[in-house]
């Protein structure tokens, strides 16, 4: 793989991007993205398994039956859920609107909104602001990335390029997410494009893979939102053929880079964050069970406020670890933090505390554990609990 520096959900070739601003977010942001296919593209996607889950996701799940899309309409600042008909209503003018705009049916076009729930849509705004933002479309495209942000400090995306037995593919992506982030789909969204050939169904397949060893690995405040959505397109032809299965796989770990890189980036972007913690567990039974370790000890607050402090306090890594639910002794586990070894042979090892101390104070943090059943792994990223989170979240709508 290369690493495409400065490259976004555009990077693949056939695609165009933009974001604008139309006055949904009272800070005069950009608060509304489009990414757009110039030829046609098969699709697949992801979503929040909530059972409250926002209109646009009924509609996308209508859109995406035959399994095509050749574009994405995004608002943030305003989140199209528990609306009602109304709300069904508004993420079906959204897309119809898209479809005037690029000559396309209206099944073509997928959307997505995030920002408060349970408030309708400023749906004359968004609608008045589509044509400017079919207009402002282009294969530049970094404002859209910055039109999805919410909490977000930074727009996040990233692109890849990929050699395979067939020729060269790039997959690029962008995502937005800071908080309301647990696994199993979290408060994030996410467009990941390629250029590659592939059918819905190996789409599909290879997007569920990708965000089982991404996106539903990471966790901030282990609440889960009602919008989240990732949507994976493929315009390499879009005639359904087949990548081979060699080529396959080199493509899946383009997508699965992508994956990686925007989870990580929401993990490290998460509200009133320090801290990026990524926590390795090795030697389980399952990958299942490797991360069920991994998720308790992230979704601790005692942990993440423990690594806030710079606190090597390993007892709450081990309660964490016990209340999991695996099957593991404690007597075989070890575990490091920073790369200093604290737990093994059922007890605390000896550590220079104020030098592990320290050591916490860095942008990155990892905690190594090894459970000693098996060699089955995973990796959870997360982030410490500040007080700026509480402040955040206790002031989101007053």
């Amino acid at each position: 793989m290369r690493i495409i520096e400065g490259g976004g959900v555009t990077s693949p070739s056939g695609y165009q991007a933009a974001g604008i601003q139309t006055g949904i977010k009272e800070s005069g942001a950009k608060d509304l993205a489009l990414v757009y296919s110039t030829r046609p593209a098969n699709a697949a996607a992801v979503y929040t398994t909530n059972k409250v889950q926002g209109a646009p996701i009924a509609i996308d799940r209508e859109h995406l039956a035959d399994g095509k899309a050749r574009a994405v309409i995004l608002n943030s600042g305003n989140a199209n859920v528990c609306n009602g008909d109304v709300g069904l209503d508004h993420a079906r003018r959204m897309c119809s609107s898209v479809a005037a705009e690029l000559g396309l049916q209206t099944e073509e076009v997928l959307v997505c909104s995030t920002g408060l729930i349970g408030v309708p849509l400023p749906i004359a705004k968004i609608e008045t602001g589509i044509p400017r933002v079919v207009a402002a479309l282009s294969a530049e495209g970094g404002a859209a990335a910055e039109a999805i942000m919410t909490t977000d400090t930074l727009p996040k995306s990233c692109a890849v390029e990929v050699e395979l037995e067939s020729g060269r593919a790039v997959v690029g992506a962008m995502a937005k997410g800071a908080a309301m982030i647990a696994p199993n789909m979290a408060t994030m969204l996410s467009v990941v494009t390629t250029d590659a050939a592939l059918s819905s169904g190996q789409l599909q397949e290879l997007l569920s893979q990708a965000i089982q060893r991404t996106f539903n690995c990471i966790t901030v405040d282990g609440d889960m939102s009602t919008s989240d959505t990732v949507i994976l397109m493929a315009n390499g032809d879009g005639s359904g053929e087949k990548l081979g299965e060699r080529d396959a796989e080199c493509l899946y770990e383009g997508i699965e880079y992508a994956c990686r890189q925007m989870a990580q980036a929401i993990a490290r972007d998460a509200e009133g964050s320090s801290k990026l913690i990524t926590i390795a567990v090795r030697g389980a039974a399952t990958e299942a069970d490797a991360r069920q370790v991994g998720i308790a000890v992230a979704n601790s607050s005692l942990v993440k406020t423990a690594a806030f402090g710079n606190d090597p306090n390993w007892g709450r890594i081990l309660c964490a670890m016990g209340y999991a639910g695996v099957d593991f002794d404690p007597e075989t586990a070890y575990v490091s933090l920073c790369g200093t070894n604290i737990y093994g042979n059922g007890a605390g090892l000896d550590f220079d505390e104020d030098k592990l101390s320290a050591a916490m104070q860095a942008e990155e943090m990892a905690i190594d554990i090894d459970l000693a059943m098996g060699k089955a792994a995973a990796e959870i990223f997360t982030c410490d609990l500040t007080y700026e989170y509480v402040r955040l979240n206790a002031e989101y709508t007053t």
